[in-house]
C-alpha cells in the first residue's frame, strides 16, 4: 500500500494506492487482484478485496466501487450499493463517514480527493477518455455539492501508465488538439513515424490545476515500467497474455 503525505491525515483519513501484492491471486494474476471483471477465480478476488478493506479499517460490503466505462459520470454514495444498484460510473464522492470508497486502474490514473475541512472525499479513474471528457472536473463538482471548496480540495494520482510507455497513434492525438486546447504540450514525437508519446500524468495534473484545486500532485509511478508492483494493461497486451490483474486505490474518512 502506497500513502501520500497530502492525503495522510490520521484520525481524519485513511487511504492506500494499492500494489499488485499482498493477496491470494495466482498465475498472471499473482496476487493482490481485484477485478471482478476479470477470469480470475472469484473467490480470491473476495478475498482480495476483503484484505483491502481490512488495511482501511472496513468491513468488506463498505468498500464500494463502480462499474467502470470510460465515462464522466460520477455518483454519490452514501451507503454500500443495493444489488440492484446501476453502479456504471468512473468516480465516487460521499461525505458518509467508514465508507471507503474504490476505484479500479491498470495503467489509467487513479485519482484521490479529500477535503479535510468539510470531510468529503472522492475517487476517479481518470483514463485519456474520462480526463478529456470531464471525470476530472465532474468529480471536484460532485464534492462542492456536499460542502467541499475546491480551493481546500488534496487531489492525488496514483500508479499510471507514464508517457515513456504510452505510444499512440495521429487520431489520438487530434482528438485531443481539437477538444482540449494547450494539450499539444503532452505529446512528443515517437519513433514510429506519424505516433506520439502521450504524457497521461501531466494531462492529468493540468486539468486538475485549471479546475483550481488546493493542491495537486503524482506519486510518478509507472504502471507499465514497474511489474514488480503494478498489473499493466498494455504491458499485457504487447505479452498477448489471455487477460490482466487489476489495482484498487481508496480513501474512507475515519469516524464511522
Amino acid at each position: 500500500m502506497i500513502t501520500s503525505d497530502l492525503l495522510d491525515q490520521p484520525g481524519v483519513l485513511r487511504h492506500g494506492f494499492f500494489t499488485r501484492q499482498g493477496g491470494v491471486s495466482g498465475g498472471i494474476y499473482e496476487s493482490l487482484n481485484i477485478g471482478l471483471g476479470s477470469d480470475d477465480d472469484r473467490a480470491h478476488v473476495l478475498e482480495n478485496r476483503a484484505r483491502i478493506a481490512g488495511k482501511l479499517a472496513v468491513a468488506p460490503e463498505r468498500l464500494v466501487s463502480p462499474y467502470q466505462v470510460h465515462s464522466p459520470d460520477v455518483i454519490t454514495v452514501e451507503a454500500p450499493f443495493a444489488a440492484d444498484a446501476d453502479r456504471r460510473a468512473d468516480a465516487l464522492v460521499t461525505a458518509t463517514p467508514g465508507l471507503a470508497l474504490g476505484i479500479s486502474t491498470a495503467d489509467c490514473g487513479p485519482v484521490l480527493f479529500a477535503d479535510l475541512q468539510a470531510r468529503v472525499i472522492g475517487a476517479a479513474h481518470a483514463g485519456w477518455r474520462g480526463a478529456l471528457t470531464g471525470v476530472l472536473d465532474n468529480t471536484i463538482a460532485a464534492m462542492e455539492a456536499l460542502g467541499a471548496e475546491r480551493g481546500r480540495i488534496r487531489a492525488v494520482l496514483g500508479p499510471t501508465i507514464s508517457r515513456a510507455a504510452y505510444e499512440v497513434g495521429p487520431e489520438f492525438q487530434a482528438r485531443f488538439l481539437e477538444e482540449a486546447e494547450g494539450s499539444g504540450a503532452f505529446f512528443s514525437p515517437s519513433q514510429k513515424p506519424g505516433h506520439f508519446m502521450f504524457d497521461l500524468p501531466a494531462f492529468i495534473l493540468a486539468r486538475l490545476t485549471a479546475a483550481g484545486v488546493g493542491a495537486a500532485e503524482s506519486l510518478g509511478l509507472c504502471t507499465y515500467a514497474d511489474e514488480e508492483r503494478f498489473f499493466s494493461y498494455r504491458r499485457t497486451t504487447h505479452r498477448k497474455e489471455p487477460d490482466y490483474g487489476r489495482l484498487m486505490s481508496a480513501i474512507v474518512i475515519e469516524g464511522a
